[in-house]
């Protein structure tokens, strides 16, 4: 039993550095995709906001990480879907407003929306635990 138990908190601590990689990962193409945007005004305030929210997700997890308390973490890690949420409105008007094909978008919004479905289960998970 004991075997058991270690193996599944080890299996745990991996799916957290898997998420923290991930999360970078999908900062760092956040940060590409801004680069990459044409320099007119519209394109440049959509750009920020989509960099804001993009890059904010996995520092909202790692600050999580380092919480003094449950309720501190279950509230950091709530914070991490509400920021794709809001990037993935961005890389809409990205889209729609014609900046960027929506097809050179399409792989970010699939990763913006997998990242959301992990996150919102993390925190339904977070609270079940914490209310046993």
């Amino acid at each position: 039993m004991q075997n058991d138990e270690c193996g599944m908190q080890r299996g745990r601590m991996e799916q957290k550095r898997d998420i923290l990689e991930r999360t970078k990962a999908f900062a760092l193409r956040i940060i590409r995709l801004y680069s990459a945007l044409p320099q007119k005004t519209e394109a440049q305030v959509l750009g920020k906001q989509v960099l804001r929210s993009g890059t904010s997700v996995g520092a909202q997890l790692r600050e999580g990480k380092r919480s003094r308390s449950d309720v501190e973490m279950i509230s950091k890690t709530e914070s991490a879907p509400q920021e794709l949420e809001e990037t993935a409105y961005w890389l809409e008007l990205l889209a729609e407003s014609g900046i960027v094909k929506a097809e050179l978008l399409a792989d970010l919004q699939r990763e913006t929306d997998e990242l959301t479905a992990i996150l919102v289960t993390s925190v339904k998970t977070l609270k079940s635990r914490k209310a046993k």
